[in-house]
């Protein structure tokens, strides 16, 4: 039998504090049952296009939908499932009285919500869930005194007799995941105020390690992650990328140790000053796989922009091709050269960065075809950088990715580097192909396998797992650095693989157990046999069921380990699971965010690996000469306006709301300014956010903040004196003003 997803949600209030909005697509949630105080004709819509089958009852202010029942029952299989919002439950919240009222609906399950917070309990035969508020909106009398509410909601899968209930929580402060990212980004990050627009520091961290650089290889994969952000609707990112494409089409010209534009060899520079100036001191150089992923960011926004034509079309021909065909000829020149690894240690030919040259090149052409350019390189050596990824790398014996071959380093070969490669060479549209390691191919999941394996017994924290069971995962298991310890991201990228294999069997509908993978599967389910079940067989719904619990068993060990307020580090302690290493590390945040939301089943663009030409039987090392020019520097925003976003710190309680008034005509003529939103004040940091229209480059503004209480009549203005700001002229980009409320 089947299962169906159905999401439980209530007590919104808020809709622009709805985290949850980016969880959520079409075609994957069968109902939802929303628990009352949608109180937003948006959000409902919203909610509509994720499922038509939306049943909502009535809470305490859904004033404007007298006709809403209070509660209602569905039947899921031999289910049958009560939910009320629970404001008419006395004493409210009363385990008794919920018994009483399931028992009165003769439910086997009763979802209740009005408390704000998350509750799941069985009692006498019965299942009692509380979603709690999937906005985080306040309530009085359910939370200790200072705890703010954490925003929730659950799935439930349902299947026949069966139900298993996930619960998703944001368990962020005001330096959550997201905001992890955006605060290392250059000129808006609270915490990189030095770095210039544009540019993605790596940490905040100068010393013990100093990572106060920026990396092209760790800007291009956080980029991409914005990017597919951006795709998926989050629009208040794209002054963002534009900042990055100024920004890389400086440090492109930028002379290095590695060399410079004029042969390309500058572009294999791994890091830079986060003041657009080249980074002298001694370095693992060149590293080859940075163009790649830069091009790959830049291709994915640029097919983003022609889908939605304009003047956007331009923009992809003048300004992003030229920065992507000086990384696209870098990439077939250069591709069959040594360089280091992504880890800046070994000096061979990497499999990570040969997988992210493949794609690059693939894509390349298929966006030269589409805006009428040419990419020679991209014709030509294709075809050998396939042979070589899928001929090389692979020990057929032992069943691994042998991650760094042609290198004097002596290493046993399994290396996180190998998962990486799978999961940033990840193709919604491809199938479980083992050429292109995609991670579902046997290949692939053997390899995953291989490199888990190989750190079972290493570390303290990982004692008493079993076979078959999430381990922490470090980079390689000789590894020395900081004690040589499991890291975040690598620990991310396990469950990541998993989570796209599942998409992958989802879409293709089917699973196919080779002798190559056979050894994986028994891992998970020991019945496992080769063969191929097809979507839906029970075959099928165990293994892919076994495969998910594994994925997540890899995010519980990031979870436990990850600090009370929610930073994340470089790497955690062997033996304790401490924080260890750089602090806020820009890609342990970016790759929590990718996890997270392919669990979710939020997967980026198809990168067309289909259209990938077939290798030779036999692979030749081969370069394509390549052509490169200063790409043109360029404002991401016209001069003659700036877009300013306001925000200020200012404690408030429910109800009451902040705005900005100033001097300009854009605030309004006597009117109430611009409304700031509240959508990531904390404890801790109670900031609001709001963004002007436009403004005259150039101009002096005098403006204040105020605030209304919560009768929405009486008016708070700030004190002081009015506060100055110049909106700046010439290479413009949009800004941020960070005030804190003056008494």
């Amino acid at each position: 039998m089947a299962s169906r997803l159905v999401l439980v949600l209530g007590d919104l209030f808020i809709p622009d504090r709805a985290p949850f909005k980016k969880l959520l697509t079409p075609g994957k949630i069968g109902q939802i049952l929303c628990l009352g105080n949608l109180t937003d004709k948006e959000t409902y819509e919203f909610l509509r296009q994720i499922a038509p089958d939306l049943q909502i009852v009535k809470g305490n202010f859904d004033v404007d939908a007298p006709n809403l029942a209070l509660s209602k029952v569905v039947t899921h299989g031999t289910l049958r499932i009560g939910f009320t919002h629970g404001h008419t439950i006395i004493p409210p919240g009363d385990a008794d009285s919920l018994l009483i009222t399931a028992r009165h609906m003769d439910v086997d399950v009763l979802l209740w919500g009005g408390t704000h917070k998350f509750e799941a309990y069985e009692l006498e035969g019965k299942f009692f869930v509380n979603p709690g508020s999937a906005t985080g909106a306040f309530s009085s009398g359910w939370l200790p005194d200072g705890e703010e509410p954490t925003p929730s909601f659950c799935l439930m899968d349902v299947q026949g007799d069966v139900l298993v209930l996930y619960v998703y929580q944001l368990k962020t402060d005001a330096n959550g995941v997201e905001n992890g990212v955006l605060d290392n980004i250059g000129a808006g990050g609270s915490k990189v105020p030095a770095a210039e627009p544009g540019l993605v520091v790596a940490s905040p961290s100068k010393e013990d390690p100093n990572y106060f650089y920026t990396w092209t290889r760790d800007s291009a994969l956080t980029l991409k992650v914005l990017i597919d952000m951006l795709i998926d609707g989050d629009t208040s990112l794209q002054p963002i990328v534009e900042e990055y494409i100024s920004a890389q089409a400086t440090l492109q010209a930028v002379a290095s140790p590695s060399g410079d534009l004029t042969d390309g060899t500058g572009l294999g520079e791994p890091k830079f000053e986060v003041n657009f100036t080249a980074f002298t001191g001694p370095w693992g150089r060149p590293q080859r796989d940075g163009p790649a992923l830069r091009a790959t960011a830049l291709i994915t926004y640029s097919q983003w922009l022609l889908s939605k034509g304009g003047n956007d079309s331009n923009r992809v021909d003048s300004t992003i091709w030229p920065i992507i065909s000086n990384d696209l000829n870098y990439v077939g020149q250069y591709w069959n050269s040594t360089g280091f690894d992504l880890w800046e240690e070994v000096d061979g030919s990497s499999f990570f960065a040969t997988a992210v040259q493949h794609r690059a090149l693939v894509e390349g052409q298929t966006l030269a075809k589409r805006i009428g350019k040419t990419c020679a390189a991209c014709e030509s050596q294709t075809p050998q950088v396939l042979c070589f990824l899928s001929q090389s790398y692979w020990n057929s014996n032992d069943e691994f990715v042998v991650s760094n071959i042609n290198t004097q380093t002596v290493r046993n070969g399994r290396d996180a580097d190998s998962i990486l490669g799978s999961i940033h060479t990840f193709d919604p549209a491809a199938g479980c192909d083992d050429t292109t390691f995609q991670p579902c191919s046997p290949r692939a999941l053997a390899n995953h396998k291989a490199v888990v394996d190989s750190f079972r017994p290493l570390y303290g924290i990982d004692a008493g797992y079993a076979q078959g069971q999430a381990v922490a995962i470090g980079r390689y298991t000789e590894d020395v650095y900081f004690g040589g310890n499991p890291w975040y991201l690598t620990t991310l990228s396990a469950a990541e693989q998993l989570y796209d294999a599942l998409y992958q069997f989802d879409r293709l509908g089917c699973l196919d157990i080779t002798p190559t993978s056979l050894a994986f599967f028994q891992d998970l389910v020991p019945a496992a046999a080769n063969g191929r079940c097809a979507k839906g067989s029970q075959t099928y719904n165990t293994t892919t069921q076994a495969v998910k619990a594994y994925a997540d068993g890899f995010l519980d060990i990031v979870q436990r380990y990850t600090p009370a307020d929610g930073s994340l580090t470089e790497q955690f302690s062997r033996d304790d699971g401490h924080p260890l290493s750089a602090v806020d590390l820009t890609w342990s945040y970016a790759s929590f965010l990718t996890a997270t939301n392919r669990r979710a089943g939020i997967v980026p663009t198809s990168w067309s690996s289909s259209l990938s030409p077939t290798p030779p039987a036999t692979c030749a090392a081969t370069s394509a000469p390549g052509t490169y020019a200063p790409p043109p520097l360029t404002c991401s925003r016209n001069a003659t306006q700036v877009t300013v976003t306001f925000d200020v710190r200012e404690m408030t309680i429910y109800g009451e709301s902040v705005f900005v008034n100033g001097s300009a005509p854009e605030f309004g003529a006597r009117g109430k300014g611009v409304e700031l939103h509240a959508y990531r004040y904390r404890v801790g940091d109670p900031l609001w956010s709001g963004t002007a229209p436009p403004l005259p480059a150039g101009e002096r503004i005098e403006y204040k903040y105020y605030k209304t209480g919560t009768d929405g009549v009486t008016v708070i203005r700030e004190g002081g004196e009015n506060h100055v700001l110049v909106v700046p002229e010439g290479c413009t980009r949009d800004i941020v003003v960070s005030d804190i409320w003056q008494e």
